[in-house]
């Protein structure tokens, strides 16, 4: 529902206040939808960047979007257990744990290793083509 255009505009915003887009989605919850953008930050993401970058948001989301329902607008970071989709997602993710649930319905668990164009490693040897993985997310053993 957000184009690559505005996308974009979104992600020059955030990294001109010193961080960068991880993720955006929209949200139906309790009959409310909700634009959640994720934010990533080295070494970490405060409330005070979530806090500056929603409201940086904000006007440039009631010109662009001018014909989306009402909507809640949430800046956070993706959390220490995050999803990762993109290239650039499993990249950031080289040395943590990761599960990864493949299309065959397969299930892997592993430290990450390396990050190819096609396919990523797990430190057993596993070696996972990133187009048969259907959800990937890194966790962390509490």
């Amino acid at each position: 529902m957000i184009s690559s255009d505005l996308e974009a505009k979104i992600s020059i915003l955030i990294q001109s206040l010193g961080c960068e887009l991880y993720d955006m989605a929209i949200i139906n919850e309790n009959n409310h939808k909700i634009l959640r953008v994720y934010i990533s930050k080295k070494p970490s993401v405060s409330l005070e960047d979530c806090q500056e970058i929603s409201l940086a948001l904000s006007p440039l989301l009631d010109v662009e979007m001018p014909n989306f329902e009402n909507y809640f607008l949430e800046v956070s970071s993706p959390g220490i257990e995050r999803i990762l989709k993109t290239l650039t997602h499993f990249q950031g993710a080289i040395g943590e744990l990761v599960k990864v649930k493949m299309l065959d319905k397969r299930e892997f668990k592993g430290k990450l290793v390396e990050v190819y164009e096609d396919s990523i490693k797990l430190e057993s040897g596993q070696s996972i083509p990133i187009e048969a993985i259907k959800k990937a997310q890194t966790y962390f053993l509490w």
